[in-house]
């Protein structure tokens, strides 16, 4: 029993980070309708300021303040100096500018930083008191933070105006245009925070699997499954389709296929869910009459 209970809160604290990286989609699918292929790199290269800062003395949770407030401003100007200038270009085209942009920042972190793998530690292991015998420092850390960034998510798009405004970019843009909201900016604030909330995905995740630019590739494939899981329009129902994929992986690992399946089992289940639920477990269906 103890050890079921280990691997269910091990779980959570892994669906904890599947859940930040799915959010950080869902946030960019909402507006745009599109899955942005370059939010692992684009994770992994803030994840690389964060180690290059604090491996020039600057304290972590300073250099993890800095990180997050870059990889904002990098997601605007990706927004507004790139994708910006595809706006209304057919699907393939878009598509075809995010796999580029994913491999041209893999290959500038492999130019930069090398494809050796590198240590980063985790804050988390200097609080012991965080600890218990069931779960780590560091997925008690990320447990915490989770809860943070969700809890400000919600807060930024319930009681701010906006935090309103792209929500009604995403049901509608052309109407919020007539009612004086610039999407474009709006558009560039969600590519934003999806790149800010990234980059805390990819510094809770680089401590548990090193830091290489190849880190996130399996985790983006979490995260999307996680997204399709709870439903990709539903920013909610992703951050639930994490927690409960985390859970899922660690059981079905542990206790059925083992741990060298699990990869497999997750494309298996977007397969499975997008043929049986196309909307996912909470997504919204959206139905327009003609």
């Amino acid at each position: 029993m103890t050890e079921f209970v280990q691997q269910l809160m091990s779980g959570l604290a892994t669906g904890g980070i599947y859940a930040l990286v799915a959010l950080a989609l869902v946030m960019i699918y909402q507006t745009t309708h599109l899955v942005n292929f370059a939010q692992g790199e684009m994770a992994v290269l803030s994840t690389y300021l964060a180690w290059v800062l604090v491996g020039n003395g600057v304290p972590y949770w300073g250099a993890f303040a800095i990180t997050v407030l870059a990889s904002f401003v990098f997601g605007v100007i990706i927004e507004r100096l790139v994708m910006n200038r595809f706006t209304g270009r057919p699907l393939m085209t878009i598509v075809i500018v995010m796999i580029g942009m994913m491999i041209l920042i893999n290959g500038a972190m492999g130019l930069l930083f090398g494809y050796e793998v590198r240590k980063f530690d985790s804050p988390f292991e200097s609080m012991p008191w965080l600890a218990n015998a069931l779960v780590s420092p560091h997925e008690a850390g990320i447990a915490l933070v989770t809860l943070i960034v969700l809890s400000l998510v919600y807060l930024f798009f319930r009681f701010s105006k906006t935090g309103l405004a792209m929500r009604a970019a995403a049901v509608n843009s052309l109407s919020s245009q007539f009612v004086g909201i610039n999407v474009g900016w709006i558009l560039a604030l969600g590519w934003g925070l999806a790149a800010a909330i990234g980059a805390i995905g990819g510094i809770m995740t680089a401590p548990v699997v090193f830091l290489d630019p190849n880190m996130m590739l399996g985790v983006i494939l979490y995260s999307f499954a996680a997204a399709v899981l709870g439903g990709i329009s539903n920013p909610w129902g992703a951050v639930a389709g994490g927690l409960i994929l985390g859970v899922a992986e660690n059981l079905v690992g542990t206790y059925l296929i083992g741990n060298d399946l699990k990869l497999a089992f997750v494309l298996a289940l977007i397969v499975v869910v997008l043929t049986l639920l196309p909307n996912g477990l909470f997504g919204r269906r959206i139905v327009q009459r003609v």
